[in-house]
């Protein structure tokens, strides 16, 4: 008697996207997009910290602005937390695509790095890694001080008062130092992100490489600067 032979079903194709991220070009793709997220991020939040210097009323009416965007279709603080979301989400992506990149490339016995005509770049390729852990810490440290106002972090945190909360953070020395050196490892994170994003979605090109260059030093001044002054104004009494 014969017996039937049974076959396997066949496996379903993931999601196209699924499928796109497994390969090294999709986590290039995505680090990049995910990097342009946080790169406007930390512009505009370093942009909207510099109402520090126009005074306490300016400054926090700046952050109570924040929380009430999208109202009343969206709860207070409702949209706020939606964006806070969506960089937790790009956050997670970048990371994981890094190491998921540093594990492939390990296999391969190569380094993912495209050739750089500047020797800051290359530099900053190196210390990618390191940089990059020492932006996580500031960013978990940053939160709990200055966000959430953990005691035993900020000695006298008050919701709301964006200006006094920065004044008597940065009053402290130490942290005032831990966030310039955050901000230095941050600003050699993003030149080389901001270089390489373009090799990455494919938008490198001889004809416009200098402008490449260029770009990734004026992102990387315009944001690192504007962070340090922060400190720098306090501890001079430029701010009080």
């Amino acid at each position: 008697m014969a017996t039937a032979v049974e076959e396997a079903p066949a496996r379903r194709r993931p999601p196209y996207p699924v499928e796109l991220y497994r390969t090294a070009v999709g986590k290039k793709y995505v680090m990049a997009i995910t990097g342009i997220v946080w790169m406007g991020y930390v512009l505009a939040h370093m942009a909207g910290n510099l109402k520090i210097y126009l005074g306490a009323e300016d400054i926090n009416h700046y952050g109570h602005w924040l929380r009430t965007l999208g109202t009343p279709l969206l709860p207070y603080s409702g949209l706020l937390w939606i964006m806070r979301g969506g960089l937790i989400a790009a956050f997670v992506l970048h990371v994981h695509a890094a190491y998921s990149l540093t594990r492939l490339n390990h296999v391969r016995d190569r380094k993912y790095e495209s050739r750089r005509d500047f020797v800051a770049a290359n530099f900053a390729s190196r210390t990618m890694r390191w940089t990059g852990v020492i932006v996580l810490l500031f960013l978990a440290w940053h939160l709990a001080d200055l966000t959430w106002g953990i005691d035993g972090v900020h000695p006298d945190y008050i919701r709301g008062d964006i200006y006094n909360n920065m004044v008597l953070s940065f009053e402290r020395p130490l942290v005032s130092i831990f966030y310039i050196v955050a901000n230095l490892a941050l600003g050699v994170h993003l030149l080389h992100g901001a270089w390489s994003l373009f090799q990455s979605m494919g938008w490198n090109h001889p004809r416009f490489n200098a402008w490449r260059r260029w770009f990734a030093y004026a992102f990387t001044i315009a944001v690192v600067g504007g962070n340090i002054t922060f400190p720098l104004a306090v501890m001079t009494g430029v701010i009080e």
